[in-house]
């Protein structure tokens, strides 16, 4: 059977817990914790994002997270918890999802950058070194 957008969602949401952005900051300053924005690129340029993230677009993740492949990034590591984050947290629930069935244990949505940033969190801002 055929999965549409809905039925995917929801087994994405289903698999990838929904944090807020004070359950976020506490990961993130226990350690081990890698911050992912999945948004593309122009997106990030335009708003920033959540300070010490890494930018991996959602079609890129999967070569970016597998150390198998020859894109992959190196601040992937199945010992540490992934946060991740987009405008809205759909992309990024769906990303939590691949994650999950790619053998990514602690894994977790973050959900919209606007949150995080209204909550006060830290942001890299637009055009900042290391954006």
């Amino acid at each position: 059977m055929a999965l549409g957008v809905k039925q995917m969602m929801e087994a994405a949401n289903a698999a990838v817990p929904r944090i807020t952005a004070a359950q976020a900051k506490e990961m993130i300053e226990k350690g081990n914790t890698l911050v992912v924005d999945v948004r593309d690129a122009p997106e990030v340029e335009k708003s920033g994002k959540v300070a010490g993230s890494l930018n991996v677009s959602r079609g890129m993740l999967e070569f970016r997270a597998d150390p198998e492949s020859p894109y992959h990034d190196k601040s992937f590591s199945k010992d540490k918890t992934v946060i991740l984050y987009c405008a809205s947290g759909g992309r990024s629930a769906l990303a939590g999802k691949v994650l999950k069935d790619m053998g990514y244990d602690r894994v977790y949505n973050l959900g919209a950058f606007k949150d995080w940033a209204q909550g006060g969190g830290a942001v890299d801002k637009p055009g900042a070194a290391g954006s």
